[in-house]
């Protein structure tokens, strides 16, 4: 819903009302964040987003610098979302915190951060050493596009989207292939988990130990970004496309796992599935919000899978004859019928959503720390799983649960509201049903 000239002008002259009412109340310097956004519409699920993304940085600055937050109000209006932070500090080095910001990225260039003293007196970016804000389109300093109207106001909204969707699609990569990573350095840290590495001993595998599992978790660092990013890139085209394109990087990152290991396998299983997993939130992804639907998540995992394990499973039966050489899967598979972790996972991962998940989140709501939750939760899976299928099977309802209760447990945006919240002119609050505070 766009907003009009006067909505717009009103809004600016609440800001500077409450503006000099906070620094009246606190007589501290106060930070006044909002979101630079051309056009009419100043809210959106993706300004939010970016909105709270920028909440989080100054608030990492004032921490990083022992800058105390003395009071905070957030308002998240259709005519712009709003913050106010009254911090106990110098001002100038409060601005240049924020200047600091604001040049960071491209995004940062979206953020208007402006900081007033203890008087009410806006500080200027030159104060501190700053430059000029170019401009959003054509990079030209100053404000001279502006002033002029050089560019149209679709110009500028088209800039302003390809900023908030590029800086989320990266970030969002970065987040999603850190909790993988993470899953797996904290998988084999659980201690004890019977025959398997963890901090204590090595189990049943003589041939490594955890300093082995961590080099080769480290070598797929950027493998899962890959997947991630090969998700997005390929969200138009057919779900067997993606994983086609996640097999071939999958080859490389196998290369990798056994050049850290010295040609052991630690997580050749880790690299199919939690490949394909990254690859499906990607499909899934979106700028506004990164998917946390398990569910969808794992349908989209069989959906891209299916065709292709089918296919290998009549390539196995085809090379029963003896002229080639099999794998203990593809054995098991033609002897016993057995699929292994191609089935578990052309399946949609049910080990993970029926066994994994809920032993660990019912462990963890006991009371249990996550060491011991995830020690009941190996346990439980060494029983509940046929003895001729934990060698395949196994990693999948031990890794993944930390995996997707990290991936369902990070933060959420706040939604918009279905009309222009009221506000009480005398305290400058708004009563938004979806306003938040940090903590």
């Amino acid at each position: 819903m766009g907003v009009t000239p006067q909505q717009i002008l009103q809004a600016r002259e609440y800001r500077a009302n409450l503006q000099q009412e906070l620094t009246h109340t606190y007589g501290l310097p106060l930070v006044c964040f909002t979101m630079n956004i051309a056009g009419p519409e100043k809210d959106s699920p993706l300004i939010r987003r970016s909105f709270h993304f920028g909440c989080e940085q100054l608030l990492a600055a004032f921490h990083g610098h022992h800058v105390e937050v003395a009071a905070q109000q957030i308002r998240l209006e259709h005519t712009g979302c709003e913050a106010y932070y009254a911090v106990r500090g110098n001002a100038h080095t409060i601005k240049k915190l924020c200047t600091g910001i604001e040049d960071s990225s491209p995004l940062g260039r979206l953020f208007d951060m402006d900081v007033l003293d203890q008087t009410g007196t806006q500080l200027r970016r030159e104060e501190v050493g700053g430059h000029a804000r170019g401009c959003i389109v054509c990079g030209a300093p100053g404000r001279g596009c502006a002033s002029r109207r050089l560019h149209t106001v679709e110009q500028l909204q088209a800039v302003t989207k390809e900023i908030l969707y590029h800086h989320f699609q990266q970030e969002d990569q970065r987040q999603i292939s850190s909790l993988a990573l993470r899953s797996l350095l904290d998988e084999v840290c659980v201690t004890p988990k019977p025959g398997l590495v963890d901090r204590v001993n090595s189990g049943s595998h003589k041939d490594m130990d955890i300093f082995t599992f961590t080099a080769s978790a480290s070598a797929l660092a950027p493998y899962l970004s890959r997947c991630v990013a090969l998700g997005q890139q390929t969200q138009e085209l057919s779900p067997e496309e993606t994983f086609a394109r996640l097999r071939r990087a999958g080859i490389r990152a196998e290369q990798d796992m056994f050049q850290a290991t010295g040609g052991i396998n630690t997580h050749k299983g880790a690299i199919f599935t939690m490949g394909t997993v990254c690859g499906a939130i990607g499909r899934l992804w979106n700028a506004q919000q990164p998917c946390r639907d398990l569910a969808a998540i794992l349908n989209t995992c069989a959906q891209m899978t299916q065709c292709a394990i089918d296919t290998d499973f009549r390539e196995i039966e085809r090379s029963s004859d003896g002229s080639l050489a099999l794998t203990t899967g593809q054995r098991l598979y033609l002897h016993q019928g057995i699929k292994g972790i191609r089935g578990e996972l052309a399946a949609g991962l049910p080990s993970v959503s029926h066994i994994g998940i809920p032993v660990l989140r019912r462990a963890l709501a006991a009371g249990k720390d996550y060491n011991d939750a995830a020690a009941i939760r190996s346990v439980v899976c060494h029983t509940s799983i046929p003895i001729n299928q934990r060698g395949r099977n196994l990693p999948v309802p031990l890794i993944f649960p930390k995996f997707f209760w990290f991936v369902s447990t990070a933060p959420r945006y706040p939604a918009l509201p279905e009309k222009p919240p009221g506000r009480d002119q005398r305290s400058g609050r708004s009563d938004c049903p979806h306003q938040f505070h940090f903590p």
